[in-house]
């Protein structure tokens, strides 16, 4: 076995299982022992939420979001950038009309 035949073609995708996902990700966080202090301005919070600067700065005055203040600056963590990814899915209703196939 070697290296070129382990090698994926560029447009293959990489399939991996949650399980093994889920440790891979313990591991990372493991080698940075720091990535649980890590926090996020609103502007690169925007960046990962696909939101304007001003949306996230708004929604933190209304208190809508989570986010901690360091000093009087508010932050977002890594588990408040999910929080807020994880409770704006919004599922269809079990009568809505389904799309026609295609």
């Amino acid at each position: 076995m070697t290296r070129k035949t382990l090698a994926l073609a560029p447009d293959q995708p990489v399939q991996l299982d949650a399980g093994l996902l889920e440790r891979l990700v313990r591991v990372m966080e493991s080698l940075n022992p720091d990535a649980g202090l890590r926090t996020y301005s609103p502007k690169e919070a925007a960046a990962f939420l696909g939101k304007t600067e001003n949306w996230v700065t708004e929604q933190i005055q209304l208190g809508t979001i989570p986010f901690t203040r360091i000093g009087k600056t508010p932050r977002l963590t890594a588990e408040h950038i999910k929080w807020v990814q994880a409770n704006g899915e919004v599922l269809p209703h079990q009568y809505s009309q389904r799309p026609l196939a295609a």
